[in-house]
């Protein structure tokens, strides 16, 4: 399977060069700060969603997305929190969000930096910001292939 992967998105524009390429995806995941419902939609129209909140998301947005998920694909499991509390420590955040899970990949956001390491035997997953580059070197997206219990993650520069 093939899964997009976005975080702090803003309700900036996204490229349309983006959209287009996020038909081609089975999954978009969301890791929070949306901030619109009407970005929410628009993603919505491409492929189907998985998100959470984002700590700048609108209260009506906050009430319909949880806190954090995990999602079970093909056999692996996939915990998804945006990382609230302190920018700088998003990666810790988002590590004590599923300290009781034993996930194979924990997706975050917040920070808008790109990260993609091992945290033990978890691969932590930060897909950046694909338009606000407000803490972040570049903007990006993150590519997640899960194929036979096996995950191949990237990191896309715009």
């Amino acid at each position: 399977m093939n899964i997009a992967v976005l975080s702090d998105t803003h309700s900036l524009p996204i490229a349309q060069k983006l959209l287009d390429e996020l038909k081609d995806f089975a999954l978009i995941i969301h890791a929070g700060d949306i901030c619109d419902a009407g970005t929410l939609d628009v993603l919505r129209t491409l492929a189907p969603v998985k998100a959470v909140q984002g700590n700048m998301d609108e209260p009506a947005l906050r009430k319909k997305l949880p806190l954090k998920e995990l999602l079970v694909i093909e056999g692996v499991k996939v915990g998804v929190t945006h990382g609230h509390g302190a920018t700088r420590d998003a990666l810790g955040n988002a590590l004590t969000q599923f300290k009781d899970e034993a996930c194979d990949v924990i997706i975050f956001g917040h920070s808008h930096q790109p990260f993609k390491e091992m945290a033990g035997r978890t691969l932590m997953f930060n897909p950046g910001s694909p338009n606000d580059t407000v803490r972040a070197p570049y903007c990006s997206y993150g590519v997640l292939k899960i194929s036979n219990g096996k995950v191949n993650a990237q990191i896309v520069k715009i």
